[in-house]
């Protein structure tokens, strides 16, 4: 299963370039609703922003996998039918990183009935003048619609378990930080690293072998 957590990072770290153009707009508003004070404060404000948005991937990620474990037994089916959709979505999202095929950002169009219940909790929050909030805050930004997201939690109900669905959710969300704490040239930087078709050709390489080989265990299990 660890490779599982290491393919949840790089789809998060590879990903992260669509989290930019969806999250970089909040991103910057934060940093002007965040006070002027000291930059150990502000430091301190982003990273439990990005706490809470971690927290909610993660209660999200074990809430599906439990789910996903239950209505497999509910239905008297295998788990490893849940593999089988695991590699698929992996197969998907290489796909995605590799620029190769959009369909995951059609999933942000469900989302965004959703995200209006909570736009209006986030915005309640509104200055971020203590970290109490800026944690609320983040809470709130990890409902945020994203396809990415939501291939990733699709990914964590077919994991097989609740604690497994967390993991790889939280894994995925690590994986984005480096893209939404960065500013300045280092942004920059790794912003163009990550868009060399070398890099993502090389990573969506890695998650499509990672995918097939999911895919043909779960078969050769299921069939044989």
């Amino acid at each position: 299963m660890s490779a599982d957590l290491l393919a949840a990072l790089l789809i998060g770290l590879l990903g992260s370039s669509h989290c930019i153009v969806m999250c970089g707009g909040i991103v910057a508003a934060l940093q002007l609703a965040i006070p002027q004070r000291s930059f150990g404060w502000k430091l301190s404000m982003q990273l439990l922003l990005s706490l809470g948005r971690l927290t909610t991937y993660t209660l999200l990620g074990g809430l599906v996998g439990y789910f996903g474990v239950q209505a497999m037994a509910l239905a008297g089916a295998s788990l490893l039918w849940l593999r089988l959709v695991a590699g698929i979505l992996l197969l998907l999202m290489a796909l995605y990183i590799a620029r190769l095929w959009f369909g995951l950002t059609l999933l942000e169009r469900g989302g965004q009935h959703l995200w209006a219940w909570v736009k209006p909790l986030s915005q309640k929050l509104m200055p971020l003048n203590s970290l109490p909030r800026a944690y609320g805050y983040g809470l709130c930004w990890g409902w945020l619609p994203c396809g990415l997201v939501y291939s990733t939690l699709g990914w964590s109900l077919a994991s097989g378990s609740a604690s497994q669905g967390a993991l790889i959710m939280l894994c995925f969300g690590i994986g984005t930080l480096p893209a939404l704490l960065s500013f300045g040239s280092l942004a920059s930087n790794l912003s163009k690293f990550k868009n060399r078709p070398e890099v993502r050709y090389t990573a969506a390489g890695i998650l499509a072998i990672y995918g097939i080989y999911t895919i043909y265990l779960a078969l050769k299990r299921l069939v044989f």
